[in-house]
């Protein structure tokens, strides 16, 4: 079947973003992300299966910054351009400072949007400040959207603490409160958070909101026909041959104008000027072995500066400490620090430079999220040894192309540096390997291939995000009506019903259901499977629902004119996905304090539980599943029930998939509950309504501006509900 050609906005707000001559490491907005986010642009556009890429980022209009910046819109190809919208005043700003302003870029954006109707079939966000605006624009637009996070307020406020910030002093700075709220907003709301490797996902794990979000591992991709092998110089480009030439003659006269003797291998570190990234410790490793810098020089980019005494003072810091131990240990004709290079174009020239030189590139950072700079120093040729911590974990046993050591180990980092320079077979090996396994695992188009099937895996199966689809599989004899502007959904235990106090306001909520007028529809969402639902219906002669959500969010079923109940396929495709039951089952089964339900109880999407209250220990559960944890969603309700289900099955994602799919906004959606396994459904913008009768796991919790705590018991409770949203006069 052929797709529609997507329109994808992605969002980056801050930092700078154009179409030649990236500012890469001017200052700690301008790192990794801002060359990611270009390049998957870049590389998205090249695509067929998309019609447009649009960056939206802000708008600066600042003597100081190249004019470029203050264009309103800027064409990269047929397929590709930035937009830039003006908020927080013209001049350029940190990010942290542009927090209190990002509903006016959201306002822009909009009016933007609409000023020239291109309306996103997608949105990527990316850095927590452009989650927080992508969550609003897709609110407003109805359209879904991703989250990359590439970095996260929790982990950072943390550090901060533990060097000595206090807590009034890292919110004036950093806004954390914010940030962080508006990061656990994004897990709640986004279709899915990419990140670039496992361990980056246990990262969230210090989240509220952890497990509301479906994880997407997706390393970088690279540039392989810029970041090629040292040994390949192949000048099929004519017109661009001679710029070539000079460009590598400039990267050369860089670094050679520092050393005594040129023709030495080198250690090549290249990074921003951060405390984090342990340049210092490689320095004094170097610096204290006179063997080792009889074998090699030492050449250390680190960012771009022209005078350190107006720089920030982190970096300022961080820079006058490399100068002081340069000094300290006489490295003088033995170590090169350029003050610049340009990012875009003689980074690689780098890379290849020390590569044709036996060199190694080392990066002794404290934690690498991912480490980018390791798979460009692969695809050029340029052996490794790199952090143990974070991403480089995932990325060398895949390329092969050099050692992971312990970042606060000297003698792990030298004994690792000596080995490759001195072993020459050693240092072809890892050259070798690098090249063949970056193209193999780390290009941008096998990135953007799986990207865009994940796009159309999501959009597909939410119906289009928000499209009726006429003739979808499974359902072609539903008679839904027309349109649904509003949605009411009700749990049937102890929300619609409660036949220990007589079922009060049953019949009254009855008629209210039998009487909507036009656009208004109702939904039944149960733990119940679907044939306890039907006898609900028919002993409590309910209304016929136009949904069914059934055995807590795993199934969706349609009920036609005949009586007959058909299930949405769609749904159930999506839910298959890294679902295995037998498996899951049988390590549960080892816990001593779960029982498994009876049988009816058990259903394709869900295995079912009984606990005691006293004895529930979500800890062994998180250990005994290991990375099977993140992939699954496990209710416990009523201190008694636990059902276990695939990670993207719950009420609330129910609700969220009905929505997309028959364009009824999440503003008009009412939910009502009372236990555990109904939380989920008061997700984002829906406005959910907890009965007075509700359970323990519910007790906790305080009403907000679409949550209401009613007083009444069961119906009584869903109308007195619908009275205080205004829907009932």
């Amino acid at each position: 079947m052929e797709h529609k050609k997507l329109r994808i906005i992605l969002v980056n707000i801050h930092g700078l973003l154009k179409g030649s001559g990236l500012e890469i490491g001017r200052d700690a907005d301008n790192g990794g992300q801002t060359k990611y986010v270009y390049e998957l642009a870049d590389y998205l556009s090249r695509s067929e299966r998309v019609e447009h890429v649009h960056v939206f980022t802000r708008l600066i209009d600042d003597k100081k910054m190249h004019p470029d910046y203050a264009k309103e819109i800027e064409q990269i190809n047929d397929k590709l351009d930035i937009r830039r919208i003006a908020f927080a005043g013209k001049k350029y700003k940190a990010k942290e400072q542009l927090w209190a302003h990002l509903d006016e870029f959201v306002s822009g954006a909009v009016a933007h949007i609409k000023q020239h109707n291109i309306f996103p079939d997608w949105l990527h966000s990316h850095y927590g400040d452009a989650g927080y605006c992508a969550l609003e624009l897709s609110t407003i637009l109805n359209v879904p959207f991703a989250h990359t996070g590439h970095s996260l307020g929790r982990h950072k406020k943390s550090k901060l603490a533990d060097m000595g910030m206090s807590e009034a002093e890292g919110e004036k700075k950093f806004k954390f409160a914010q940030r962080i709220a508006a990061e656990e907003a994004i897990l709640e709301q986004a279709e899915f958070i990419v990140t670039s490797t496992e361990q980056e996902v246990t990262s969230y794990d210090i989240y509220d909101n952890v497990n509301l979000s479906q994880y997407n591992i997706l390393p970088p991709g690279i540039d392989t026909s810029k970041f090629t092998p040292y040994y390949q110089h192949d000048f099929d480009d004519k017109e661009n041959e001679q710029e070539d030439i000079q460009r590598r003659f400039w990267v050369k006269d860089y670094i050679e104008k520092f050393l005594i003797n040129p023709h030495k291998p080198v250690i090549l570190a290249l990074s921003r000027p951060d405390r984090r990234k342990n340049l210092h410790k490689l320095i004094e490793i170097y610096g204290k072995d006179k063997e080792l810098q009889s074998m090699a020089n030492l050449i250390i980019f680190a960012g771009i500066r022209k005078d350190i005494n107006v720089m920030p003072e982190s970096e300022k810091e961080v820079l006058t400490q490399v100068l002081l131990l340069m000094d300290k240990y006489d490295l003088y004709g033995k170590m090169a620090i350029p003050k610049k290079h340009d990012v875009e174009n003689e980074v690689s020239l780098i890379y290849q430079y020390c590569a044709e030189k036996r060199g190694v590139f080392a990066n002794p950072t404290l934690h690498e999220n991912f480490g980018l700079t390791i798979i460009e120093a692969a695809s050029s040729g340029l052996p490794v040894v790199v952090t143990k911590n974070g991403g480089p974990a995932e990325i060398i046993p895949k390329c092969q192309n050099g050692t992971l050591v312990d970042p606060s180990d000297n003698d792990d980092i030298k004994k690792a540096l000596r080995d490759i320079l001195i072993d020459e077979d050693k240092w072809k090996l890892y050259s070798n390997n690098g090249i063949i396994n970056v193209q193999k695992y780390f290009s941008w188009e096998s990135h953007v291939d799986t990207y865009l099937n994940w796009i159309a895996e999501n959009l597909e199966l939410s119906g289009g995000f928000g499209i009726k689809k006429k003739n979808f599989p499974g359902i072609n004899t539903l008679r839904l009506k027309d349109k649904v502007e509003q949605l009411l959904v009700s749990d049937i235990d102890g929300t619609l019903i409660e036949p220990s106090q007589n079922n009060p306001g049953l019949k009254e909520f009855k008629e209210y259901l039998t009487n909507m007028g036009p656009g208004s529809a109702y939904a039944l969402a149960s733990g119940r499977n679907l044939e306890l639902v039907k006898q609900a219906l028919s002993e409590y002669d309910m209304p016929k629902p136009e949904f069914i959500i059934s055995s807590v969010g795993t199934e969706i079923f349609y009920p036609d004119e005949k009586g007959n109940y058909i299930p949405d396929k769609g749904w159930v495709s999506y839910l298959n996905g890294r679902w295995k039951r037998d498996h899951i089952l049988s390590i549960l089964r080892q816990v001593k304090w779960l029982k498994l339900q009876e049988n009816d109880a058990q259903r394709q999407f869900k295995i079912s539980f009984y606990y005691e209250r006293d004895n529930y220990d979500e800890e062994e559960l998180q250990q005994l599943l290991g990375h099977l944890w993140y992939q699954l969603n496990l209710i416990p309700s009523h201190g008694e029930y636990l059902d276990v289900l695939p990670k993207r099955a719950s009420k609330g994602n129910a609700i969220k998939f009905l929505s997309h799919k028959w364009s009824i906004p999440l503003r008009n959606i009412y939910a009502f509950g009372d236990s555990g396994n109904d939380l989920d459904m008061f997700r984002g913008a829906v406005n959910g309504v907890v009965v007075g009768n509700r359970s323990d796991e519910l007790k906790n919790l305080t009403p907000k501006k679409n949550l209401y705590l009613a007083e009444g018991v069961a119906s009584e409770g869903i109308l007195e509900g619908l009275k205080h949203f205004n829907v009932i006069k």
